[in-house]
């Protein structure tokens, strides 16, 4: 990656679990990213920008939801989703969580689900 020494790529690393990296840039979650030591704003928008659509490739046990973190990372999940996980967020959740306890809610209620059956789901699976 350009302007993105090893140092700084050890850095992040250290301090994220490749499912927390996929994580991140799948949602381009870039203050995730810039815990990291000697990470700024700028260098995580970097690292956010030039990973976007390679995060399935190392998101491990975690790639089962990566693709509905990236459409919700590019603004691009279907309205009752991005509200669902908005509403989440908004009870205190990280978006991550909020993220996988909708996919989940997504997979047992089918695609035609609304955001209010989403977030009942979600709050089921976050909870238990």
């Amino acid at each position: 990656m350009q302007g993105v020494g090893a140092k700084v790529a050890l850095s992040v690393l250290s301090t994220l679990s490749a499912s927390d990296l996929a994580n991140a840039i799948a949602l381009q979650d870039k203050a995730m990213v810039a815990r990291a030591p000697g990470v700024g704003p700028k260098v995580a928008q970097r690292i956010v920008a030039e990973l976007k659509g390679k995060a399935p490739a190392f998101a491990g046990a975690a790639s089962g939801t990566i693709g509905l973190k990236q459409e919700l990372g590019e603004g691009a999940a279907p309205a009752p989703v991005a509200d669902a996980v908005s509403a989440l967020t908004n009870l205190g959740y990280s978006r991550d969580q909020a993220a996988n306890a909708v996919a989940a809610a997504l997979k047992e209620a089918g695609e035609g689900a609304d955001a209010g059956k989403l977030i009942r789901l979600g709050l089921k699976k976050l909870a238990g």
